[in-house]
């Protein structure tokens, strides 16, 4: 665990490399055309890029662009370059979102997708962001929230168990997993304009089952543990309610639906 990334050891877990890959395959289709409020970009920054699956569509969406990954694990960075090849408008390096290595105003969109919902302090990284974003330029930014799942039918309480469960050792931690919501707010704070607050509806309608559930169990098998430890749920009752949520994914009689805001603003 470090001061920057409290769940630096879960988020490092081969789950969660799978789930990189799950969670693009259900969130990008969808959020790929907010781009085009962004214009033609030179230069792109994709903040806590980790394996690279949102730096690999970004090359492509933007051919002409130079783009620069930065993310805390060396591990998640290697997957990257040989995820994203020879191109050779791409770099990665290691670096932290508190204290970019980079001038003020270095990029003409930064791009950061699910960080905010993992740092104690997430006004201090859209601040840092917002630095070095160009005047005039975007900033693009998928913060989770996890009081925005929602399961029907399931017999156990999986309200509660959200917010006495992994939001309760969340901000054990000192992180935020209600963060999605506050995002017009915290980029307000950071001087940004024209926000606008859009969400990705991942659910069993638009996402092919088994992406989602596959999303489910690798946050299981990443977290339940440290989540055990942490609150009043045994293992055992944790299994229990991924269990129920990951059948009512997999019924065709049910409904599971997560909502992923996207905040978006430009640099005056």
């Amino acid at each position: 665990m470090s001061e920057h990334n409290p769940q630096s050891e879960q988020m490092a877990s081969d789950a969660m490399v799978k789930n990189l890959v799950a969670q693009a395959t259900a969130i990008w289709p969808q959020e790929k055309a907010l781009f085009a409020r962004y214009g033609q970009p030179g230069r792109i920054l994709d903040l806590a890029c980790g394996t690279g699956e949102i730096t690999a569509r970004l090359a492509e969406m933007y051919p002409q662009a130079a783009i620069t990954g930065i993310d805390l694990d060396p591990a998640h960075l290697a997957r990257a370059r040989e995820r994203c090849g020879d191109d050779q408008r791409l770099q990665f390096a290691v670096g932290d979102a508190y204290h970019l290595d980079a001038p003020d105003g270095a990029y003409d969109l930064v791009v950061c997708r699910s960080l905010l919902q993992s740092v104690p302090d997430a006004q201090a990284v859209m601040n840092e962001m917002a630095r070095v974003t160009a005047p005039g330029a975007w900033m693009h930014v998928l913060v989770e929230d996890y009081a925005m799942l929602h399961f029907h039918p399931v017999d156990l309480d999986i309200d509660a168990f959200w917010k006495h469960g992994p939001r309760t050792h969340a901000a054990n931690l000192g992180v935020d997993l209600e963060v999605g919501r506050k995002g017009p707010v915290i980029a307000r704070a950071a001087g940004l304009l024209e926000i606008r607050q859009d969400y990705v509806v991942v659910d069993t309608l638009r996402v092919e089952p088994e992406v989602f559930a596959t999303i489910l169990s690798c946050w299981h098998e990443a977290f339940a543990t440290a989540v055990a430890q942490d609150t009043v749920y045994s293992l055992e009752e944790l299994d229990a309610c991924w269990a129920a949520m990951l059948q009512c994914i997999r019924s065709p009689d049910g409904y599971a639906v997560w909502q992923v805001p996207i905040v978006s603003g430009r640099k005056p």
